[in-house]
């Protein structure tokens, strides 16, 4: 999430209440989770295991629990809780803004896009030209989609990311600001659910074409000419290159890379990084001609042991 302005540390110090290492003018531009974050941004961190990786990371303004030592060029925001000041942030620079009627009228429609009945289109959504919206079709704030887009019945696009804090009295969620983007000629089959990114976007490239009850996770990145078969899980910050096809009820773990090219057949369940042109199989994954001769071999078992009872 970029700021409309630039705000200075002091300023941000001050939403938030929190002390700070850096010069009071030290300049702040958006804010981002870790994964994705740019100069300019924050971060926040909350536990040691991740202290390392937050100050060494592209942000050049930590929002951290602990006093250390600041890494040059950058500042630092001391919080009690920074889960909790981030989300104070992600309030004060994305706050809910309720909708007054079923198509709000901050909304934009580009020339001979059909919409039809009983769809919800949020505020400051953008829609391009020549776009088909089915009826029921739920489109939250900020969403941006291109041209020649089709959107199936019952598709949900920028509902909120999964991505909690477990607390002793529960589990505290980390409010979403971000957004969905759809890429020109990209179609979404019905039942769908592409969540927004926690301060960016969840992007889906031109050309991609998405099944039925398929779920895209918070800051997912799919490329070009993809093709998603139905009832697959992706979640959260994932990055699908170009050209990629995952086959029915595929499940990927969050924070991975699929490589250009790849084809991953059905119910497999992708749990680390995968090159791209090759094909995949099986939980956990492998390439699938070795998966499949392990699963012929498996079946060769009964009768080995047969054969060592009768020696």
């Amino acid at each position: 999430m970029k700021f409309t302005t630039s705000y200075t540390l002091k300023q941000i110090a001050e939403i938030i209440g929190s002390d700070y290492v850096g010069a009071d003018d030290f300049p702040v531009s958006g804010m981002n989770e870790i994964h994705v974050v740019e100069e300019g941004d924050i971060v926040f961190v909350d536990h040691p295991k991740y202290y390392d990786k937050a100050l060494t990371c592209k942000a050049t303004t930590i929002l951290i629990n602990k006093k250390v030592d600041c890494p040059e060029g950058k500042s630092l925001l001391i919080s009690e809780d920074p889960f909790n000041d981030f989300n104070k942030l992600t309030q004060f620079f994305r706050p809910f803004e309720k909708s007054e009627k079923s198509i709000s009228t901050s909304a934009k429609i580009g020339q001979n896009t059909v919409v039809q009945p009983n769809v919800y289109i949020g505020n400051n959504v953008s829609i391009g030209k020549n776009c088909l919206i089915h009826a029921n079709v739920s489109i939250y704030d900020g969403c941006i989609i291109g041209d020649n887009v089709i959107i199936h019945s019952g598709t949900i696009l920028g509902s909120d990311a999964f991505y909690y804090k477990n607390r002793p009295k529960g589990f505290d969620k980390l409010k979403s600001g971000g957004n969905v983007v759809l890429k020109n000629n990209v179609e979404i089959g019905s039942g769908c659910t592409v969540d927004k990114g926690v301060t960016g976007s969840t992007i889906i490239g031109e050309g991609t074409k998405l099944d039925n009850q398929v779920q895209v996770g918070h800051d997912t990145s799919i490329g070009k000419k993809c093709l998603i078969a139905a009832q697959c899980g992706i979640a959260g910050v994932v990055i699908i290159e170009d050209e990629v096809t995952l086959w029915g009820q595929v499940g990927v773990t969050s924070a991975i890379t699929i490589g250009k090219g790849a084809i991953v057949l059905a119910q497999t369940g992708i749990s680390k990084s995968i090159e791209g042109g090759k094909t995949y199989f099986g939980s956990p994954v492998e390439e699938a001609r070795k998966k499949l001769k392990q699963l012929a071999d498996v079946k060769k078992i009964p009768s080995i042991l047969e054969k060592l009872k009768q020696q």
